[in-house]
């Protein structure tokens, strides 16, 4: 590897880059294997904050430093603002901490598992600040990297 190279993976492993697909299967305690790679990322505390999708029946993971970012603009809402206390309310409810075991596991509570329909199989998908888990079946229907026409609309639509 070049030392340009070195220099961006060290640069990815501060910024706590997620990246890569992986399919990891629950085991008989419904305890979830997190890559080696991304554990390494995820810094102090050793932990994962774990929530249901927003939009899609899947589960969205963060580090602490990813959540704390972005929990900042729930910190500043009015208690005024029935919408934002309403996602702040149902997010804070369903959510959870899950620290993982010497094995690189973590137990991730059976609401959370039922809500994203994970039985068995388990699609690890890097989203750069976090991950996200999905049904196998389910990942398949939204997976659009072949689609470069969709691709295109999505990354102008952010300016990528």
């Amino acid at each position: 590897m070049e030392a340009r190279d070195s220099h961006v993976v060290e640069e990815g492993a501060q910024m706590g880059v997620f990246v890569n697909t992986y399919t990891h299967s629950l085991d008989s305690k419904k305890r979830l294997t997190i890559p080696s790679e991304w554990r390494e990322l995820v810094g102090v505390p050793k932990r994962l904050f774990v929530l249901p999708g927003i939009q899609e029946k899947c589960l969205c993971v963060y580090p602490a430093r990813e959540m704390t970012r972005r929990m900042e603009s729930l910190r500043n809402l009015s208690i005024a603002d029935e919408r934002g206390r309403q996602l702040a309310r149902t997010l804070a409810s369903r959510s959870d901490w899950c620290p993982w075991d010497a094995q690189g596991r973590i137990r991730i509570k059976d609401d959370l598992l039922d809500y994203a329909s994970l039985t068995n199989q388990v699609v690890l998908v890097g989203t750069f600040d976090g991950f996200e888990l999905w049904d196998p079946d389910r990942w398949s229907k939204v997976d659009t990297s072949a689609n470069p026409d969709v691709l295109g609309d999505a990354a102008k639509y952010v300016g990528f």
